[in-house]
């Protein structure tokens, strides 16, 4: 499909129907210490591209979602603007497009927690289902998006995409020392135990709410419904969503990349 054909944000509206507009919340203002020294980590490139890039790429296939609001470092929201409007399609809105898909770029805070917030107030009236992405997770596949905005627009409150462990867990109560033996308290059951993904996926209220309530520092927004009494759901996950924390993450991105373009071309 042309630039010039591809249909823009209204019509997508129109064409789904009574459903509710779907936006993505990608927080992008962590440094990323664990990939080393350099820029940070969603700018860190794989196949010549920031991972931010990829990551809005991979949001914006879903024809569901119609606005990704990007939160960038504090001080770095002009050259997050411009490396998306650098890769954007021309003749999009005022606030930059890829395709069907609008974005915006707001200064983040000084926690995730922090940063998703703020992106949820950017956030235009129309959009009651919200998902909330990690940028170091740049090849999350489009049906693992639709999914997880499919189970929302179902009736769940809070969807998080996740696969089970392959690995056994061991409870351990931490070493004082760090490096010291840590003995094991306890081995949970595996079956009952999931690796989860994102972007997870909310009804709007309830993500408002679960920010606007709870002021524990949490890894993920899907746990701050749970601390609501609210139940959260899975989906399944996919391989390939996996985070980009360490250097051997981006060797193994790299991989997966270089098979999508033999498969796929792309």
């Amino acid at each position: 499909m042309s630039d010039d054909s591809r249909p823009s944000p209204a019509q997508v509206r129109a064409e789904t129907g009574p459903h509710t507009g779907v936006a993505a919340v990608i927080p992008a203002a962590g440094r990323g210490v664990r990939l080393g020294p350099g820029a940070p980590k969603a700018l860190r490139t794989l196949n010549g591209t920031p991972m931010l890039i990829h990551a809005v790429r991979a949001l914006a296939a879903s024809r569901h979602v119609t606005l990704v609001v990007v939160v960038a470092p504090p001080d770095g929201a002009p050259e997050v603007k411009s490396l998306l409007d650098a890769h954007a399609l021309p003749g999009g809105t005022p606030s930059g497009s890829w395709g069907s898909t609008d974005f915006l770029v707001v200064p983040g805070g000084e926690s995730r927690q922090e940063s998703v917030k703020l992106g949820l107030d950017a956030l235009p009236p129309g959009h009651d289902v919200v998902l909330v992405h990690d940028a170091a997770r740049p090849l999350v596949p489009v049906d693992t998006v639709d999914a997880v905005i499919e189970a929302v627009r179902d009736g769940a409150r809070a969807v998080v995409p996740a696969l089970p462990l392959a690995d056994t867990v061991k409870e351990v109560e931490p070493a004082a020392t760090p490096g010291d033996p840590e003995p094991v308290v306890a081995t949970p059951a595996r079956a009952r135990l999931r690796a989860v993904q994102t972007p997870q996926g909310f009804d709007r209220d309830t993500l408002v709410r679960a920010h606007e309530t709870v002021t524990d520092d949490v890894t993920d927004d899907a746990s701050m419904v749970e601390q609501l009494g609210l139940q959260v759901v899975t989906v399944p996950g996919h391989e390939e969503a996996f985070k980009v924390t360490r250097p051997l993450d981006l060797v193994l991105a790299e991989a997966v990349l270089a098979r999508r373009r033999l498969n796929d071309g792309f």
